[in-house]
């Protein structure tokens, strides 16, 4: 057997890591400004992380949601906390996809509705639901094919304002990222967010904030949505919840009730899962990774602004695309091969992302900056 070959990939075989430092078999140093695509919140191999995954190994490594886990409540209470959704409902699974398809399936048993209105440029994820929301016709098979999406252009008021009234009874959600990630890092406007909110009240529809990339503090707050000053029905997460370990969520309001069968998963909140998402929270909480994401993302995007030839950069926090006038493949392979920092490409060809760990410093910003200027100028 060999692998279905599926996926564009740099000839480098990485084979440790540590902190935002990866080296790969022949001994070369990697500067990590891609997090393994946000994925990498705490770094490689936090020494919280790597203990609290060891000990509950040596205890027991999984076992279904036939029986309580109480690393489940563990993971909802810090949760809650780090959020300040302390009323809200947590269920787990085991990637963004399947968070986003939980969320719009949980919508429409809650108002008993089908249709989504999504953005254009969106992703949301590839399986049936998700990425029939997601704004790629290439990833979309003829069986994802559906009359139950809306799309409209992000930032359109009256657009939105448009689906609505023309489908009074019918909107069972909105689900948006409150910073398109794939899409070329595009922040949804705040006002935009109020919107939003206002109109689901107006025609009982659920607001779903996928955070699968914005959120888990990214953004210099814990959900990027949370920016707007309201709150979303359901908040999405996965990529940087666990730090590596397979896993996804979904953060439930509290007027959305639950029933037994209503949502299930085998894998979704397993002991392993929980623990390394409970001590991805512990670190992000007593390391102030939040306040540093905002404040290292603040650096990074005034120094960014005053290089050559960069067009425009976008984002907020350490979720940050970086516009040029030209298409940024020739651009990406020379920070990699050449001067060994890992970036990440979008949906747009000419704006590339970085997306580090929410502990870098001013050393690691700096190495990047000194590399990305020598060669925008060489």
């Amino acid at each position: 057997m060999k692998m279905f070959d599926v996926y564009s990939v740099y000839d480098i075989d990485f084979v440790r890591a540590e902190g935002s430092y990866i080296w790969d078999s022949k001994g070369n140093q990697y500067l990590d400004m891609y997090g393994g695509h946000a994925v990498i919140s705490i770094g490689h191999c936090h020494p919280r992380y790597v203990q609290a995954l060891t000990d509950q190994l040596h205890h027991i490594g999984f076992y279904s949601n036939s029986v309580v886990i109480k690393q489940q409540q563990q993971l909802a209470e810090k949760l809650g906390l780090l959020s300040g959704k302390t009323d809200y409902q947590l269920f787990m699974c085991n990637s963004g996809a399947e968070a986003n398809e939980n969320a719009m399936k949980l919508a429409s048993f809650y108002n008993g509705k089908k249709k989504v209105i999504a953005m254009k440029g969106a992703f949301h994820g590839r399986t049936s639901l998700a990425v029939a929301v997601t704004d790629n016709p290439k990833l979309s098979a003829p069986v994802n094919q559906t009359d139950n999406v809306i799309f409209v252009p992000l930032n359109d008021e009256a657009a939105l304002e448009e689906a609505f009234a023309q489908h009074p009874d019918e909107i069972s959600s909105v689900i948006l990222e409150g910073i398109q990630g794939v899409g070329g890092i595009r922040p949804a406007s705040e006002s935009f967010l109020r919107k939003i909110r206002s109109l689901c009240d107006q025609y009982n529809a659920v607001y779903i904030a996928d955070g699968v990339q914005c959120g888990c503090g990214r953004t210099g707050k814990y959900y990027s949505h949370d920016w707007a000053g309201v709150s979303a029905d359901i908040y999405t997460m996965a990529k940087g919840l666990a730090n590596g370990f397979p896993i996804g969520a979904i953060a439930i309001s509290p007027k959305i009730a639950p029933h037994y069968g209503m949502l299930g998963t085998t894998f979704g909140g397993n002991y392993l899962a929980c623990v390394g998402a409970i001590a991805v929270a512990d670190v992000i909480r007593d390391e102030n990774l939040i306040e540093n994401a905002a404040r290292m993302g603040d650096y990074l995007m005034t120094e960014l602004r005053k290089m050559p030839r960069i067009k425009e950069v976008r984002g907020r926090g350490l979720m940050i695309g970086i516009e040029m006038p030209e298409d940024t493949a020739a651009l990406r392979k020379r920070m990699v091969y050449e001067e060994h920092i890992m970036i990440a490409s979008s949906g747009d060809k000419n704006t590339f992302r970085i997306l580090p760990a929410l502990n870098i410093t001013t050393e690691h910003a700096d190495r990047f900056l000194t590399s990305l200027h020598k060669v925008l100028t060489a």
